[in-house]
């Protein structure tokens, strides 16, 4: 009976996970980081590992990234997407990382290894330093930050 579960198991569809911080400043601009091994730029965070919550992850990647150990707040969207950039389909969440202040900003240090540099960006630099899609899931996270509720999108798009 093991095996036959073990293969039943081994069977299941595996996805793609991601668990990112939407952060803002003062004049809510969204805190982008620019990653060494990718053309764009991206929100904080990364992989969610095996056996990890993506709540965890999220927290785990924040001080990775940017030297911050941060309590991080509520889920503000969940994106699935489609097989293209990579291989396999996933899930993409991002959570409400919050409103940084000066000090916590100026604590930020980066992985020179991992990341480039980091910006606080507007709507047009958003558009202009992210792919379409994470522009989509973005652009619904600061709006559901804004007026509370929750985002599910495919691919970034709302689907109601």
């Amino acid at each position: 009976m093991d095996s036959e579960r073990a293969r039943f198991d081994a069977g299941l569809p595996r996805k793609r996970m991601g668990s990112a911080a939407l952060f803002v400043d003062a004049a809510d601009r969204v805190l982008l980081v620019e990653p060494t091994y990718k053309d764009h730029w991206e929100v904080p965070g990364g992989v969610v590992e095996a056996d990890e919550s993506p709540l965890t992850a999220v927290v785990r990647e924040v001080e990775e990234e940017l030297g911050l150990r941060m309590r991080i707040g509520r889920l503000l969207v969940v994106d699935w997407v489609p097989a293209g950039r990579y291989p396999s389909d996933g899930i993409m969440m991002i959570y409400d990382g919050g409103v940084l202040s000066a000090g916590q900003t100026a604590a930020i240090v980066l992985p020179s290894d991992e990341l480039r540099s980091w910006a606080w960006c507007d709507d047009t630099e958003i558009a202009a330093r992210l792919p379409d899609t994470m522009v989509r899931r973005v652009t619904a996270a600061r709006k559901v930050r804004a007026e509370g509720g929750f985002a599910y999108l495919e691919n970034g798009f709302a689907t109601a």
